[in-house]
């Protein structure tokens, strides 16, 4: 076949703009590109080029899991993107392969075990309670993110970090900053740069440290020549701001029991389903816009008929795996008890959410607590009223209005 022919061959580049979208609204562009098969083309807002897009299940588990797609070979290069500038600095864990990879996450393993993420569990949910107790005494109406999905995740990932509760604040404000495209590149490098220097002092403070949370042993990692303190600083960031996306995965979740109470009811009536529920909702959820961060390929690969050159880039869409009717039938409807549901929400292969078990358990405490302790709790205005992120990476909503 012809250099000529195989050009001939590829499918058009579709432009997918930055959707502003409300309510658990699936995307429309992906919608049409899941239709038009199973690897297309796209055209991201920022960056440069086109980059291939897989949505199929078992093409994305294979990618995100395959050594020939490269993140480490991203550094450097100007893919077409969502995001308007790159956070990550070289070395960051985000952008590395195996085995360096490998070695970062073994150096904090021991915060996300079962066992690491069952510490917290008993202070997770006391702070929780707090919480509600605060929202119950400050009486209806209220905003359910401001007072209790926004302040939970925070203080539970600064907990796991080892972050003292004085700087939650300042962690919160820099990961919003970090995490928007609206106030421009200088903004979100600042804020990067303040919470790496943040985080710098408390690792070096901590080395030689025999502590649980994630910063003691980053500090110890650090001191016996595991890892480098830019490395520790790197994935530090990362934790961090991957901690708060549970407000916003919390709040579609929230999204969708108030305004399906039908759902929340069963929730309510069957505490044995509530797992099982958890992962239906979170597999359903549109959790992110558009796509996370690319691989590179580094040798010609052929997925489905299709060849993907050496050098070319390649996205993979969550998303459109959890709604691959193959894997799970009837996919736009949420079934709680939904069995097997073997979602990749957390992402699969080396860079499956460190967090993943993390994120679990605060969802399950929140819709304990919540359905148990507030039976009456609905929306205070009409589903359409309720306001969404606009020019965030990951989806949710900016306030959601409850009223019992």
């Amino acid at each position: 076949m012809t250099e000529k022919t195989i050009t001939e061959a590829l499918p058009p580049v579709r432009h997918w703009p930055a959707l502003n979208l409300t309510g658990v609204e699936f995307d429309p562009v992906l919608s049409q590109l899941m239709s038009e098969g199973p690897v297309s083309r796209i055209q991201l807002p920022n960056g440069e080029g086109w980059a291939w897009l897989v949505t199929r299940y078992d093409d994305v588990r294979m990618v995100a899991n395959d050594p020939r797609f490269s993140r480490a070979a991203v550094m450097g290069r100007q893919v077409t993107r969502l995001a308007p500038h790159f956070i990550p600095t070289a070395g960051a864990v985000g952008f590395l392969d195996p085995p360096d990879h490998t070695r970062l996450r073994r150096s904090v393993a021991a915060a996300f075990t079962a066992r690491g993420v069952e510490r917290v569990r008993e202070k997770s949910r006391r702070m929780l309670d707090e919480l509600i107790d605060e929202l119950l005494r400050g009486g209806p109406p209220a905003d359910l993110v401001e007072t209790v999905l926004s302040p939970f995740p925070i203080a539970v990932v600064c907990e796991l970090m080892g972050v003292p509760a004085a700087d939650r604040h300042s962690m919160h404000t820099w990961t919003q900053l970090i995490l928007s495209s609206a106030h421009g590149a200088e903004v979100s490098e600042k804020a990067r740069n303040e919470m790496g220097a943040h985080f710098e002092r408390l690792i070096g403070e901590r080395r030689g440290s025999t502590g649980e949370d994630v910063t003691s042993l980053l500090g110890a990692a650090v001191g016996s020549g595991e890892i480098t303190l830019d490395e520790a600083v790197g994935l530090a960031v990362l934790i961090q701001i991957g901690g708060e996306a549970v407000t916003n995965n919390s709040g579609q979740l929230f999204y969708i029991l108030l305004t399906r109470p039908d759902l929340a009811e069963r929730l309510r009536a069957e505490p044995k389903i509530r797992p099982q529920g958890i992962d239906e909702l979170l597999r359903y959820i549109p959790h992110r816009n558009a796509v996370g961060l690319s691989r590179i390929a580094t040798e010609d690969v052929e997925i489905r008929g299709v060849r993907i050159r050496e050098g070319d880039t390649v996205y993979v869409s969550y998303l459109a795996a959890n709604r691959d009717p193959d894997v799970f039938p009837d996919p736009e409807r949420i079934d709680l008890t939904r069995s097997p549901n073997p979602h990749v929400s957390f992402g699969f292969g080396p860079h499956y959410c460190v967090g993943g078990m993390l994120a679990r358990l605060e969802s399950e405490l929140l819709v304990e607590a919540l359905l148990d302790r507030v039976p009456g709790l609905r929306l205070a205005v009409p589903p359409g009223l309720v306001p969404f992120k606009k020019g965030a990476l990951i989806r949710g909503p900016e306030a959601l209005p409850v009223t019992w």
